[in-house]
């Protein structure tokens, strides 16, 4: 008799436990919508990059390298006047290699190639055409960034989750639901944020001797940037 006592007890005794929680956060009387959504952001650039450089070809490659260097130290300067500093320059390439064909077969050619970041961006068409007068024959570029991306993105990140919003009272209003609450918020990064426009330079050797004459500027507009965002959100929908 007391055997079938116990069996009639633990059941009862387990009936009486709460329910498990639902993993994903949601309570029995909820639904579970997970939207994904995007927003968008556009913002002008305030900084431009681009690679600059000289390349030279000489008898020897002892003369490719002087001649190289001194060209290089003439573009250098000429960029100080743009309000370039030191940690405004980065060293890309330097490279100094003996030619075996073509025309300047035998001839040594040396290259050095700097990335420039330029933060007054009314000055860029100027700051082209001083370094190409000053020897310059390699660029490409410039690269128009916005400095501090997370600030560019603060209202794309709003515009995401209203969108996020958006659709989720939508869903829940053609169900007859409403949001209940929010029960996670994933940040799901950005993309885009950068505008190349590209610039060409034919190269010259070591042997031109004539005078440079500074085109004009090379027209530049800056535009804007656009980022995007995406976000993902679970809401728990109910009927109350």
């Amino acid at each position: 008799m007391r055997h079938a006592i116990l069996l009639l007890v633990l059941p009862a005794l387990a009936a009486c436990q709460p329910a498990a929680t639902d993993p994903r956060g949601v309570d029995r009387d909820e639904t579970l919508l997970t939207v994904s959504a995007t927003g968008r952001a556009e913002t002008r650039p305030d900084e431009a990059r681009f690679s600059l450089g000289v390349n030279t070809i000489a008898a020897t490659a002892a003369e490719a390298s002087r001649l190289n260097n001194e060209k290089m130290a003439k573009v250098t300067s000429a960029l100080t006047g743009f309000g370039i500093k030191p940690d405004d320059l980065q060293t890309n390439a330097l490279t100094l290699n003996r030619i075996d064909y073509g025309k300047d077969r035998g001839r040594y050619q040396a290259n050095n190639t700097v990335i420039v970041r330029l933060k007054n961006l009314a000055k860029a068409s100027e700051a082209i055409v001083a370094t190409t007068t000053a020897g310059a024959n390699l660029l490409s570029g410039p690269s128009l960034r916005v400095s501090d991306t997370e600030k560019a993105n603060l209202s794309a990140y709003a515009a995401a989750y209203k969108a996020a919003r958006a659709r989720a009272d939508a869903y829940a209003a053609a169900a007859g639901l409403k949001v209940d609450r929010i029960l996670a918020i994933r940040d799901g990064g950005d993309s885009g944020g950068e505008t190349i426009a590209m610039y060409a330079v034919e190269e010259a050797t070591a042997q031109a001797v004539a005078p440079v004459i500074a085109p004009p500027p090379p027209p530049f507009n800056p535009g804007v940037n656009s980022s995007n965002v995406s976000v993902r959100v679970d809401f728990a929908l109910s009927n109350s």
